[in-house]
């Protein structure tokens, strides 16, 4: 008997979430539209919007048009009733947004504040938080939590950011970081934040590799509304792959990696350290920034090449570098097109849909879909 009334519960929360769910993607619909759309019965639908408005997370907001009989009730998603923070450390910035039950960014920011792993840092970056909420008028009830991206392995079983080779830091545990803040924390990849962002809400792509060209080069694949973390949470570590035996020093003590060759510094550092720099020069035909661009895409394309070989499927190009890529696809795609082996229908390279603030909305992503799952 408690097996099967804890079998029933689980069907009512799951049913619960799916028409939460439809409402929360179409914005304003009725009972019948609800019913028709998920073949569900009128009288099952009508009382779980009832649970689901007594619960706050969708509101009544007029009535529809009529389509001949009585006017049904317009239902929306009550999307500001629950918020998220998301955190994004990098080695010299660090980045927030705030959103809410649909994903939208709400406000975003980023500072200049170079990663130690000391107190006083951890204290500085809740300061700024702080700061940041206040800056958004932020009900502080409203807030699930703070999702946290760090450029590093983050060993959820353990509990760890195991090692980060671009801040210097190993084996810190995730309490010793979310003890100075005053709300849930959880932690991921900043690769991997950066492919939930462009993932989770997308009906285009059920399975991608996302590309992350920022300071450091990651990667990570994106299947079924889900990360795919590998063994040891290193899926999707392309940085570090080998593209020229023996070739250029990378920051992680070896050599020849992607990272060496397609970091964004590798542009930027030409142009005084301004990636916006580089890209406007690039536009004005800069002969120097033309040449540089070519070498920078002509290792990129080996390695793009290579990642549909293994994986088959289509590859964002994000971070830093990945926001700028869009004007530059089709010289990159005939790139790209030359090593295929295969007959390609079509590109599969395409450019991201978040220019800013992708790790950061990906990492408070991770807490708007945790919660949303439990509705």
């Amino acid at each position: 008997m408690e097996i099967k009334q804890t079998t029933n519960m689980e069907v009512k929360r799951r049913n619960r979430n799916r028409v939460f769910r439809y409402i929360r993607k179409h914005g304003t619909v009725s009972n019948p539209d609800i019913s028709y759309e998920m073949k569900m019965s009128l009288p099952t639908v009508t009382q779980i919007t009832k649970e689901l408005i007594e619960k706050g997370f969708v509101e009544e907001t007029g009535e529809l048009q009529s389509t001949g009989g009585r006017r049904a009730k317009a239902l929306s998603a009550a999307v500001n009733v629950k918020q998220a923070v998301g955190l994004d450390i990098t080695k010299n910035h660090i980045g927030l947004v705030l959103t809410n039950l649909t994903g939208g960014i709400l406000n975003h920011t980023r500072i200049f504040l170079p990663y130690v792993h000391e107190e006083a840092y951890y204290r500085r970056v809740n300061e700024e938080l702080e700061a940041f909420l206040e800056e958004s008028n932020a009900d502080r009830g409203k807030i699930l939590g703070i999702g946290i991206s760090f450029p590093g392995i983050i060993d959820l079983d353990r509990r760890l950011i195991t090692y980060s080779h671009i801040l210097g830091v190993t084996m810190i545990s995730f309490d010793s970081v979310s003890r100075f803040f005053a709300y849930p924390c959880c932690f991921i990849n900043d690769a991997n934040a950066g492919a939930y962002a462009e993932g989770i809400h997308s009906e285009e792509r059920e399975r991608f590799f996302y590309l992350s060209l920022s300071n450091t080069v990651g990667g990570a694949v994106f299947e079924h509304r889900g990360l795919v973390q590998g063994d040891h949470f290193r899926c999707g570590e392309v940085g570090h792959m080998t593209v020229i035996p023996d070739g250029e020093p990378c920051y992680c003590g070896k050599k020849g990696c992607l990272d060496a060759y397609c970091n964004a510094a590798v542009l930027s550092d030409a142009a005084g350290g301004k990636l916006e720099k580089f890209f406007e020069l690039l536009e004005k035909k800069d002969k120097r920034a033309a040449e540089l661009w070519d070498t920078y895409t002509e290792y990129l394309a080996v390695a793009l090449n290579n990642i549909r070989m293994l994986l088959d499927c289509d590859i964002i190009l994000g971070g830093y570098v990945g926001s700028y890529a869009e004007p530059y696809l089709p010289d990159l795609w005939r790139k790209v097109s030359e090593r295929n082996t295969f007959t390609e229908d079509r590109p599969f390279v395409v450019g991201c849909r978040y220019q800013v603030g992708a790790a950061a909305l990906g990492a408070a992503l991770e807490v708007i879909e945790d919660f949303v799952e439990q509705i």
